[in-house]
């Protein structure tokens, strides 16, 4: 896996994208195969009763072409204070940086994803890259990041 693949779904404040449906791709992906599963349906159940399929299809379309999180990696004009500090320019991490439990920019990703300390903590031990070989593993066997978010 190329540098490129292996930092897709890094989160330059702590938290690990891939971990969530919308910024992994995944709520597109399954809106994409569900509008192509249904698509007949209309054919052979005409009138849905209780059901307006036509909005349905319109939903599923919107998920997929209008719906996702374009990762604060692609995008021109950071909204986040996160993209706007210095130090992450150079450290390319919020993780690898010594100030990050008590960072005022990171506040809101410590408050709303307690666990990107543990993030923190982690790469300490065992540094970036392995954390998130780690992390995308955890990805892979399933863990959602709504499953461990605070709201």
């Amino acid at each position: 896996m190329d540098k490129q693949d292996f930092y897709a779904f890094h989160g330059v404040c702590g938290v690990y994208c891939g971990h969530c449906a919308s910024g992994n791709g995944r709520i597109k992906d399954l809106a994409k195969e569900l509008s192509r599963l249904t698509a007949g349906l209309l054919d052979y159940k005409p009138d849905f009763d209780e059901f307006d399929f036509s909005e349905f299809q319109k939903g599923l379309k919107w998920l997929d072409e209008d719906f996702g999180c374009p990762t604060c990696l692609k995008l021109d004009d950071y909204w986040c204070a996160v993209m706007k500090c210095e130090k992450v320019k150079e450290l390319k991490s919020c993780l690898l940086c010594d100030d990050y439990p008590e960072c005022p920019k990171t506040e809101y990703q410590r408050g709303r994803y307690p666990f990107v300390l543990g993030h923190h903590k982690r790469v300490k031990e065992v540094g970036l890259e392995q954390h998130l070989k780690e992390e995308r593993k955890r990805a892979e066997a399933g863990l959602l990041l709504h499953d461990i978010r605070k709201y």
